[in-house]
């Protein structure tokens, strides 16, 4: 079992401790362990495997998680982990994916209204039921209903982070059968969407049946749902399902143009396709019943006189357009990035010091960053009051003077934009500052005027820089707050502050629309990671990604450029 399951599987048995009103101080422990072995930068496995290492040296791993990862590792079954599941129905956990919800909630709907599924708790909420409930209310309830469509896609859509280990798992597993001659990921997975549904696995080889056995024999499968000549989809244990199909050579790009494209993206190209007098599906395209092309994505875009899409651009939203203006953008890359713009350390509520964080940054070719601990008003993870904040850029100016290699350690800050408006630190503060990120962490339910005009004052404050992740919402958790963006475009442009995409897959946030959206208005756009350990430094791809499902380019990411070219964007 690999980190990101044992760490999820830590966070469920919290969810169950919670749920069963278990000690708070274990659902912690529980939760801190979660964290602690999902950013560890290698697996658990090579480090039970080392005689001379223990699991317990790692901060945060006391005995008894330590013996549960090992027998994870090992592939045995926790005696806790079933006795909590025995004692809270499989459905019941679905409640605890609505925004709002969670377990404590979760707890109070089963034990008092025995609602076990969303079905159920849609019809108490439509009925009046919840309100009544100590601690819900009438405005508990709507939110709860709003909530429902985010908890029902969340049981069929997984993050794109999550889909991701899945992929390369079921890449690796397969590429171990003989006579494999190609094979990739399609689907909404190769597009970089936030969230992914279904796996897609395209694959040309000498022997179908025996790449398919192969396929039969992955870990974790739970069933074959089907079986033919050359298709085949199974269910692992986690719910996700894979199909595998085998194509002939000569079908092999038309098929990965048909299973990547988006069901718009596609139409288009058979529209085109018909003015051409060709047909085009995913066997190749044809002229009557001749075959014109299909081995490769090029040979079947070429036909169309169309470049090829980044897979990332295949919905049918700017990419035909680009396409017929000879505008096609060079889209951004991970590697452009210089600096990246916001992260915490253990000030608050991070993991590493300054130095562990330069380190890590400079081992990622990074040229500069900020570091940007979260402002008092945030409470529950230390933050700093003026006086730490202070302390801690003496601190860098110490570092910075001390540097012999140019890299560059900026003075910053996660302010919070206070729930009445204006910032959590004094301006006299944010004045020696060299970068100031602004952020919404409380008030989140507040009417949209009201959000929106709270961002609106931290747009227009002297000292703050860029907007970090502005609508607020965590991927199949919780939904956007209320926030008018077309206000918060103009005011952006008005005022030369950027606006982050916040690279956490959790967060993804702004979402590519909105990203499309800021590009258009000239508004650019900051990719940080909001690195909470120095492994969190790698989210960046997960950020870049969206950013090309945008359309951005090089020079739409304002920290592809060095600090000095970055700081005249600023007006700084």
């Amino acid at each position: 079992m690999d980190n990101a399951r044992i760490a999820d599987t830590f966070d469920h048995i919290a969810d169950l401790l919670e749920f069963t009103g278990a000690n708070p101080f274990r659902v912690r422990a529980y939760r801190n362990g979660a964290r602690t072995i999902r950013d560890l930068s290698e697996p658990a496995a090579a480090i039970l495997a080392d005689e001379n290492r223990s699991l317990t040296d790692i901060d945060g791993i006391g005995k008894d998680l330590a013996d549960k990862i090992a027998a994870l590792v090992a592939g045995e079954k926790l005696p806790l982990l079933e006795e909590l599941t025995a004692q809270v129905p499989e459905s019941v956990l679905a409640l605890m994916r609505i925004p709002g919800v969670g377990p404590k909630k979760a707890a109070a709907l089963y034990k008092e209204l025995g609602v076990k599924t969303l079905d159920e708790l849609r019809a108490a909420c439509e009925a009046g039921k919840v309100r009544g409930l100590k601690g819900f209310g009438a405005k508990t309830e709507q939110a709860i209903l709003a909530g429902l469509s985010v908890a029902e896609q969340s049981t069929v859509r997984m993050l794109w982070a999550d889909a991701d280990i899945e992929a390369q798992r079921v890449l690796a597993h397969l590429r171990g059968a003989q006579g494999v001659k190609q094979l990739e990921m399609a689907g909404s997975y190769r597009r970089g969407r936030d969230t992914v549904g279904d796996l897609d696995v395209l694959a040309v080889a000498d022997d179908p049946e025996a790449l398919m056995d192969r396929f039969a024999t992955i870990a974790d499968l739970e069933t074959v749902i089907g079986r033919g000549d050359t298709k085949m989809s199974v269910r692992l244990s986690t719910g996700v399902q894979i199909d595998l199909r085998v194509v002939p050579p000569q079908s092999f790009g038309a098929a990965l143009v048909y299973f990547t494209g988006s069901k718009d993206h596609n139409i288009v190209l058979r529209s085109l396709a018909k003015k051409e007098g060709l047909k085009i599906n995913e066997y190749g395209v044809f002229r009557g019943e001749k075959y014109v092309a299909g081995r490769t994505e090029k040979e079947v875009y070429d036909t169309l006189g169309l470049p090829v899409f980044p897979p990332e651009l295949r919905e049918a939203r700017r990419e035909f357009d680009w396409a017929a203006a000879g505008a096609l953008p060079v889209l951004v890359e991970e590697r452009d990035i210089q600096g990246d713009l916001h992260m915490h350390t253990h000030a608050t509520d991070g993991r590493a010091s300054i130095e562990d964080m330069v380190a890590a940054a400079k081992k990622r070719g990074l040229k500069y960053i900020a570091i940007t601990d979260h402002s008092k008003r945030v409470s529950m993870a230390n933050g700093l009051d003026a006086k730490r904040a202070l302390a801690q850029w003496k601190q860098i100016d110490r570092l910075n003077a001390e540097a012999d290699d140019g890299f560059l350690v900026l003075k910053g800050i996660e302010c919070d934009i206070l729930e009445r408006g204006g910032m959590d630190l004094p301006d006299d503060v944010l004045a020696q500052a060299d970068w100031v990120v602004a952020s919404v962490h409380y008030g989140q339910n507040q009417p949209r005027a009201q959000i929106t005009e709270r961002i609106l004052g931290a747009l227009e404050d002297p000292h703050v820089h860029a907007i970090a992740h502005p609508t607020g919402r965590l991927l199949n958790r919780r939904m956007a707050y209320e926030v008018d963006l077309e206000a918060v475009y103009a005011a952006a442009r008005k005022h030369h502050k950027l606006l982050e995409l916040n690279a956490n897959p959790k967060r993804l946030d702004l979402d590519d629309t909105a990203c499309a959206a800021a590009k258009e208005r000239g508004i650019p756009i900051v990719i940080n990671t909001d690195a909470h350990s120095t492994e969190g430094l790698g989210v960046m791809r997960y950020g870049i990604l969206q950013a090309r499902r945008a359309g951005l380019t090089q020079h739409d990411v304002a920290n592809a450029r060095p600090w000095a070219k970055l700081k005249k964007l600023l007006h700084k």
